[in-house]
């Protein structure tokens, strides 16, 4: 997930604790909608969707801060 700013995501991800929080939660609604669509966690198709837009709002949340800080 935006690889054009990987140096800056390490950097935030030890000095913000938001962005932290926000990337962690990313990456876990990843891990759990991934289970869900090979049935390792159960899940229907309505949940799914659901994380996914969820997952979503934290990427725009997460590119927000990444703007903002990459000047």
């Amino acid at each position: 997930m935006f690889p054009e700013y990987r140096d800056l995501i390490s950097r935030l991800k030890t000095s913000d604790a938001h962005f932290a929080r926000l990337f962690d939660e990313h990456n876990d609604l990843d891990q759990r909608i991934q289970n869900m669509e090979a049935h390792i966690e159960p899940g229907t198709p309505v949940e799914i969707e659901n994380l996914k837009k969820e997952k979503l709002r934290l990427k725009d949340a997460l590119y927000e801060i990444l703007k903002s800080n990459a000047a």
